[in-house]
């Protein structure tokens, strides 16, 4: 059996054993995926390869933490998400526009939703980032695993070892933080939305 035909936690078994060098597998396995993540919140390549690099050391070095009951995917996403938003906090950006009633569909857009490659569009993405950035690093990470990272409750529950009822009530108030932080720094964007 070829090395690359091997499971994620196979793979990690090697790795915990000494066989460092599978380690280039599981990078060339996830590249693309972390790369893309990083690449949403980084203005830049350079920047977003810088993050992807940093996530795939960072995993590396806790790969004793990963206890395998996610999706390997899962456990790096929340690896990569944690160091865009250290970035974000450290890189704040100026924000001009918003439309709160597409806030998190827009937050959401992936890939195909670049197409729209509007300067208005990557702004309101920015804001909803920014404003992201702003939340306690707790309601942050439930925002982006929810909206961005498209994981379900149970799966938001299992990565973070509490249970899925728990995981609703917890999003519902990281949402009312998040309004508050947008009325709060993005007040005339805000009072536009209410008043329209």
């Amino acid at each position: 059996m070829m090395e690359k035909d091997l499971t994620d936690k196979e793979i990690i078994s090697r790795i915990l054993k000494g066989d460092q060098r599978v380690y280039e597998v599981i990078v060339t396995r996830y590249q693309s995926f972390v790369f893309t993540i990083a690449l949403r919140y980084a203005k830049n390549r350079e920047d977003a390869e810088e993050l992807a690099q940093n996530t795939f050391i960072k995993a590396y070095r806790c790969l004793n933490d990963y206890r395998g009951d996610a999706k390997f995917s899962t456990w790096l996403y929340t690896i990569v998400t944690s160091l865009c938003l250290t970035f974000l906090r450290k890189k704040k950006l100026e924000i001009h526009s918003i439309d709160q009633d597409h806030v998190f569909e827009l937050a959401n857009q992936q890939d195909a939703g670049m197409k729209a490659n509007t300067v208005e569009e990557k702004s309101k993405i920015k804001m909803v980032n920014d404003a992201i950035a702003l939340l306690p690093p707790d309601d942050a990470k439930l925002l982006l695993l929810f909206y961005k990272g498209e994981q379900s409750l149970e799966e938001i529950a299992v990565i973070l070892g509490i249970q899925p009822n728990n995981v609703k009530v917890k999003l519902h108030r990281a949402r009312l933080k998040l309004k508050e932080k947008m009325e709060q720094h993005f007040s005339v964007e805000v009072e536009d939305y209410i008043h329209s």
